[in-house]
């Protein structure tokens, strides 16, 4: 669909919303137009899900406006914006598996007769309904012997039916294969050509170009760009989602320190469902950096080798010897240590103190029966503290009462104390502030430099190639792209991720075999 002037049916006008001292959305616009399909891009923390929830009504805006059909409305919650139209599925569809399909297509509007629910008539509604998206199901049966592809598209026809003029689509080909996608974009493109507006959100980017007309692009709470698609490639779409800020003039990169040493850990043919098998080995002293997009499979990587979710297939190896990785414990073990991208959900113990939160793991390491008397204790967590610059008042106070940084710093303090032989970082300086920031790349730094082997995870691009001796690209779940040498730089990286090789480097596309 090319730019036109038809008249959006929902339209946000410079929209804010700050939570305590963080401002989510920054004067944001948005728009929605009959017939088109609208994708909303960003990566983490740009405020996609913010502006959804303000468009669907589950969050009311702090300045702005919201218009429908050109008319201001405030919207309570989601019921009160399905009664303006307004329908959202989600990737976890929330329906009711228990239930029949007839059921959910018709909870809380069923048909009755002298007073009790008139199966019949809506077992007879279901199915019509449904004809109209292409299945010929039993609707009768519940929900949950149907695959996760049927039970999208039993949402939409509800969300449709409920609401009719927009319909928001969060991530809804998360878990489907390829073939459940293509069913399921086609019945977004029977909808589309209804004249519904539908807004799409997704980490596809190959989904993004298949299906959606226009695209808006968020970074950091504000509004980057809104563009039709048939103006873009990947690579600008990458550029602008990554940001304006990373310098993508081609930068040759030196390392100090010359040679690796030998190999640490291999990781060999490991993979599980939904996963691309990788062989990557990492060397004493070595960076191996990790660049893609949300949703590329970064995170999932670092779970496997950390043994947080259990690999089906491929070998592990410490030193050249077997070892068996099939929990984080077996991990602990092996002399691995995982920093992860949610430090408060995943890493911190909030109402443990600092002390402890440092010390807890090389506690698991020795094991109950070799306890940790206090005194050494408090000079382990005093030593690591002063190392990594931990500021807190007291190392008895709660971690949740220290900053994002110094959190950050307490959990990489807690796996330095067991003497890794491995670390892995996940997003270590996502959401910290620039002097925690700084510490936290010059502490990967010298790490490196004391013959650590390191596997690091960041969205910041100029920051990976800062400190990495190798850079592995994932996209679709597979390291599809290894950089080494001259080729580390922002512009190989964004091209790797958005699958093109403008200046025809020598990366090794497909998935890499690392020595």
């Amino acid at each position: 669909m090319s730019e036109n002037k038809t008249a959006p049916v929902l339209e946000a006008q410079g929209i804010v919303k700050v939570f305590g001292q963080h401002r989510a959305l920054d004067s944001v616009d948005f728009s929605a137009l009959p017939g088109e399909v609208h994708a909303l891009l960003g990566e983490n923390g740009a405020g996609k899900s913010t502006l959804i929830k303000i468009l669907t009504g589950a969050y009311q805006p702090d300045g702005g406006v919201l218009l429908l059909d050109g008319q201001p409305i405030t919207l309570r919650d989601p019921l009160h914006g399905q009664g303006y139209g307004i329908g959202t599925v989600y990737q976890e569809v929330n329906l009711l598996p228990n239930r029949s399909v007839a059921e959910n297509l018709f909870l809380g509007r069923q048909y009755t007769r002298f007073g009790l629910v008139d199966r019949k008539k809506i077992d007879a509604a279901a199915r019509e309904l449904l004809s109209r998206y292409g299945l010929d199901i039993d609707v009768r049966a519940e929900l949950s012997e149907f695959s996760v592809a049927v039970q999208q598209i039993v949402a939409i026809a509800r969300a449709v039916e409920l609401s009719g003029k927009v319909l928001v689509l969060d991530e809804p080909t998360a878990s489907l294969d390829r073939n459940e996608v293509q069913r399921l974009f086609e019945v977004v493109r029977s909808l589309k050509a209804k004249g519904l507006a539908i807004i799409f959100i997704t980490h596809f980017l190959d989904q993004v170009f298949d299906l959606a007309d226009r695209v808006t692009i968020l970074r950091n709470g504000k509004k980057v760009a809104t563009q039709t698609l048939n103006t873009l490639t990947t690579t600008d779409v990458v550029r602008m989602m990554l940001g304006k800020d990373v310098a993508f003039e081609h930068h040759p990169h030196t390392l100090s320190g010359g040679r690796l040493g030998a190999v640490r850990v291999r990781f060999q043919d490991i993979g599980r469902k939904g996963m691309a098998p990788f062989d990557l080995s990492v060397h004493e002293g070595e960076v191996v950096g990790v660049a893609g997009l949300l949703g590329s499979g970064r995170t999932e990587v670092a779970r496997l080798m950390f043994g947080v979710d259990a690999a089906e297939v491929g070998t592990f190896h410490v030193d050249g010897k077997p070892v068996t990785i099939r929990n984080p414990a077996q991990a602990v073990a092996a002399g691995f240590g995982f920093c992860p991208e949610d430090r408060k959900q995943d890493g911190i113990f909030g109402d443990l103190s600092v002390r402890e939160n440092i010390i807890i793991a090389l506690q698991a390491k020795l094991g109950w029966f070799k306890a940790l008397n206090r005194e050494d204790q408090i000079e382990l967590a005093g030593r690591y503290a002063e190392a990594l610059d931990i500021r807190a008042a007291s190392h008895d106070m709660p971690v949740r009462l220290l900053s994002g940084g110094n959190q950050q710093k307490v959990i990489l303090a807690r796996w330095l104390a067991i003497d890794p032989t491995f670390l892995i970082l996940d997003e270590p300086t996502r959401g910290i502030d620039v002097g925690a920031h700084a510490e936290i790349v010059r502490t990967i730094n010298r790490l490196r430099e004391e013959g650590l082997a390191l596997f690091v995870i960041s969205s910041e691009i100029d920051e990976v190639v800062a400190y990495s001796n190798r850079i592995v690209v994932m996209r679709d779940s597979e390291m599809v792209a290894e950089l080494t040498g001259d080729d580390i730089a922002s512009d190989a990286i964004v091209q790797a991720i958005a699958g093109t090789n403008e200046r025809n480097l020598a990366i090794r596309t497909k998935r890499p075999t690392m020595q």
